[in-house]
């Protein structure tokens, strides 16, 4: 089983989802980030003051498949949130060694 955490722009999250969906992946957790990488974040403008934003926000989605659907997964991501400009984001895959189901107890595959 693998881990798999995609930082993506907000506005792809919808489109994300339902790509995950589309495979049959049935659960996923998304969480709002802030964080910059090559982008360096931007200037803004507020009440006539300029100020820059250091961190942008970004879309946190982490989600346990198995090594059999991981190359899959991973491919409906990336198209699903590629714009082609700065600031698409990463995606970062981590060993799973064990999942456990807290309701049934169910374990590993089972519990996906």
């Amino acid at each position: 089983m693998k881990k798999i955490e995609a930082i993506i722009k907000p506005f792809k999250l919808d489109e994300v989802r339902e790509a995950l969906s589309e495979l049959g992946v049935s659960g996923l957790t998304v969480t709002e980030v802030k964080g910059f990488g090559r982008q360096k974040g931007h200037t803004e403008l507020y009440r006539g003051a300029e100020y820059v934003v250091d961190f942008l926000p970004k879309i946190k989605i982490e989600v346990v498949v198995t090594s059999a659907m991981l190359e899959t997964a991973v491919d409906a991501i990336v198209k699903a949130a590629h714009t082609g400009k700065i600031g698409d984001g990463k995606i970062f895959i981590t060993p799973v060694e064990q999942v456990i189901r807290i309701r049934t107890g169910e374990t590993d595959d089972a519990a996906i």
